[in-house]
Parts: structure tokens; C-alpha cells; sequence
């Protein structure tokens, strides 16, 4: 589905030498390299997250894949396509939502903007009405498809971004901090509507995250990358155990609101000697052990 190929990127970065006159007719610049070799592949159906810092170089690896910014060297194909020799075949066949970046008609109607996107892609009356009706059912929809999309609260337009982007029929979705403002219980929601369009129809998820919910929920691949390098890429329960073997020991003496933390290494004569000593010389009223939450070893790479 999607291929990327020892791809790199750079910017131009103004050096400031102080004096202003100068600066503004002989400006001189350095090479930033954004993307520093990356490559990787997603084959269809994949559920992949696209980790990194704010700075990492996810959002110009996004824009580099969708066509929307030229990659200086290396190579990038999507469904068999150059992203920019052929963005507009490719959008055919992809969908982005980016939370930033609305793609609804602002001032108009909600049912607008579906029948909006149905002239761009060209979507015959019964395929469109049969796609529309399905996902207005799924996502609870009826009652504010009528209201100015300025007037909808953050999740009503949150659902009506994910219907836009999903009315063409895409075999990919890319999807750029989905749940940033959403609470706990229209997450939830959002993830499982998510896996049952996945499991529904094939798609594969390319999502970008700051939030680890969104990837524990939705995928079970990770690709990290930090200052446009690729860090690690493989299965979320492989870095889990790469990276993340260690325990963590939470215990709380009696009488005691806050709980006691000890970090040790995933040994099960190394936690049992721990656990003993905690009894021995403690009155503990509660004790677990649990593992390394994965935004802890994720932070590890950064």
C-alpha cells in the first residue's frame, strides 16, 4: 500500500546576525535536514501509529506521502503511485482527517458539506445516499445534520470530518490528533466506529498521536521517529517487551493516602525478593505490580 524509500527533506533556516539591514538584503541561510533517511512500509489493512515529539518530522513525512510537499530525495509510493506525479489519482483512494485543518463547509448546514464532497469525487446518487444513510445511523447523526457546522460542538464536527472523509470509498485513512478536545466517553466511540470501518471495509489506519489512548486503542503497529529519524518499527507488544522490561511495584502503608513506586527489572526472583523485604519491614495495606505504561517507554526514545 504504502512505500518509502531512504526518503529525505530539507529546509532552509535564516542565520540572524544581529544587524537588520544586513539580514534583510543578504540573508544567509543553513541546511536543515526535516527527514534523514526514513523508510518503511504499511501493507493494506494495517492499523499503524506514526509516533513522535512536536519537531520529529511526522507531520512533513505526512504531507510528503499525501503529495502535498515535494521530498528531495529518496522515493515514496502509495498504491503503487507517486504522490506527486499522481496526488489527484491517489486521493481517490486515500482520506486524511487533520484536526487543525477543517474540511467542512463552515457556515453551512452540515448535509452540505456531504453533498458538497459528493460533486468533488463524483459519487453516483444511490452509492452516495446508501454511504451517507449508513454512517448518519452509525454515528447518531440525525438530529444535527441540518445545523451550521459553526454552531456544532467539537465531537458533533469531529463525526462529520471522519463521514466526509470516508464518503468516497478510501483504502487508507490518515488521521492527524483525532481526539484532541474530545472527553473520555467520545473517544471511546470514535475507536470502536474507527475498528469497525477497518474490519468493514479494509481500510488501513495511518494515525498520528500525542495521545497513547488513541494508540493502544486503534493500532498495533508503531513507527516512532524523532528529529527525522526512524527510531523503531514493529509490532506495539514487541516494544513493549524491547523496551519496556521492567515492573513497576506500587504499594501504600496503613494509616498512608499516597502510593509508594519502585521501578525493577522484569525478574521474577528479583520481584518476589522485592515484594518480600516491602512486607518485612513495612505494614503495607495494599500492593500491585503492573507493567511500564507505554508513553513511559515511548518517552524513552526521545
Amino acid at each position: 500500500m504504502l512505500k518509502l524509500n531512504n526518503v529525505k527533506k530539507y529546509f532552509k533556516k535564516k542565520i540572524p546576525t544581529g544587524r537588520k539591514v544586513k539580514d534583510f538584503f543578504l540573508p544567509k541561510y543553513e541546511r536543515v535536514e526535516a527527514l534523514k533517511g526514513i523508510t518503511f512500509q504499511v501493507k493494506q489493512w494495517e492499523k499503524i501509529a506514526f509516533i513522535g515529539p512536536n519537531g520529529a518530522g511526522k507531520s512533513t513525512t505526512i504531507k510528503a506521502i499525501l503529495g502535498i510537499l515535494h521530498y528531495d530525495e529518496g522515493e515514496i509510493t502509495i498504491f503503487g503511485k507517486n504522490p506527486i506525479k499522481d496526488r489527484t489519482k491517489i486521493s481517490r483512494s486515500v482520506a486524511s482527517v487533520f484536526w487543525q485543518r477543517s474540511q467542512l463547509l463552515y457556515h453551512l448546514p452540515l448535509k452540505d458539506s456531504f453533498e458538497f464532497f459528493k460533486i468533488i469525487y463524483d459519487i453516483p446518487e444511490d452509492i452516495y445516499q446508501t454511504r451517507v444513510d449508513r454512517f448518519v445511523e452509525k454515528f447518531k447523526m440525525k438530529d444535527f445534520l441540518d445545523t451550521p457546522v459553526r454552531k456544532l460542538s467539537l465531537w458533533q464536527r469531529m463525526k462529520g470530518e471522519i463521514v466526509v472523509a470516508l464518503l468516497h470509498g478510501p483504502k487508507a485513512i490518515f488521521l492527524d490528533e483525532p481526539t484532541v478536545g474530545l472527553d473520555f466517553i467520545a473517544k471511546k466511540v470514535l475507536y470502536e466506529i474507527l475498528l469497525n470501518i477497518h474490519k468493514e471495509e479494509n481500510i488501513t489506519i495511518f494515525l498520528t498521536s500525542h495521545d497513547i489512548k488513541d494508540v493502544e486503542s486503534l493500532c498495533d503497529r508503531a513507527v516512532v521517529i524523532n528529529e527525522g529519524e526512524l527510531l523503531f518499527d514493529g509490532k506495539l507488544d514487541k516494544l513493549m517487551q524491547k523496551h519496556g522490561n521492567q515492573k513497576i511495584i506500587k504499594y501504600k502503608k496503613f494509616g498512608e493516602i499516597d502510593w509508594k513506586v519502585i521501578e525493577i527489572e522484569n525478574d521474577v526472583k528479583l520481584l518476589e525478593k522485592e515484594i518480600k523485604y516491602i512486607f518485612e519491614n513495612y505494614e503495607v495495606e495494599d500492593l500491585k505490580v503492573e507493567n511500564v505504561e507505554l508513553e513511559k517507554i515511548i518517552e524513552r526514545f526521545y
